[in-house]
């Protein structure tokens, strides 16, 4: 697992640029974070959808790429269930069905509180190609 956290922590150059933390890495599962900066908001002065969205998305990518094999992002959703103002926001991916092509995620935003703010759900195709190549 320590390549495939170094891999992205390395690699995900917009992640990186969007401030967010690759926390915790284990097969099917990610736990990222994001530091609300005054670049994350929109003009309601609450955390934009986007940085939010990138945060999910980071997780999501760790999340289905931890078993090694290179998988993309096919179909994802997110919900917004409660606006974000400050602090820090939490991404935990989990693994809910994977098969040789296919595997979906759900992935939590949550807040300092441990408040949801964010529900998002995606799906991957996993190629047959390895992530880090030998």
């Amino acid at each position: 697992m320590q390549k495939i956290k170094q891999f992205f922590s390395e690699k995900d150059l917009f992640a990186r640029h969007a401030g967010i933390e690759l926390l915790e890495v284990e097969p099917g599962i990610a736990k990222a974070r994001m530091v609300i900066q005054s670049y994350h908001y929109n003009g309601a002065k609450t955390v934009h959808g986007g940085a939010i969205f990138t945060l999910a998305d980071f997780a999501f990518a760790v999340a289905s790429n931890s078993h090694g094999t290179l998988s993309m992002g096919i179909n994802t959703s997110v919900s917004f269930v409660k606006a974000a103002v400050a602090g820090t926001l939490h991404a935990e991916a989990r693994e809910l069905a994977r098969n040789r092509k296919l595997a979906t995620y759900s992935v939590m935003i949550t807040d300092d509180a441990g408040d949801v703010v964010a529900i998002f759900q995606g799906t991957v195709y996993r190629k047959d190609l390895p992530l880090i190549a030998a």
